[in-house]
């Protein structure tokens, strides 16, 4: 399972896990900067914590759907 998990890794980081690899950036971008949004925004009116929670909350659960289209290769 290690080995699994890290020739998949080897692949991603060499450009040879996904058909478009400017589609996964893309997606993996649009995500994180939902995430970042919510920190800020949410952080102008609660603490910290429950920045980072929502923050994190959002970017996990945009995950599926940014990423159910992408062909590995």
């Amino acid at each position: 399972m290690l080995s699994t998990a890290l020739d998949s890794a080897r692949l991603f980081f060499t450009g040879r896990l996904f058909r478009d690899n400017a589609k996964v950036m893309r997606q993996l971008v649009l995500g994180a900067a939902a995430g970042a949004l919510v920190v800020i925004v949410v952080g102008q009116v609660a603490p910290f914590w429950a920045a980072a929670a929502a923050g994190g909350a959002v970017s996990g659960f945009l995950q599926p759907f940014l990423f159910k289209d992408l062909k590995y290769a």
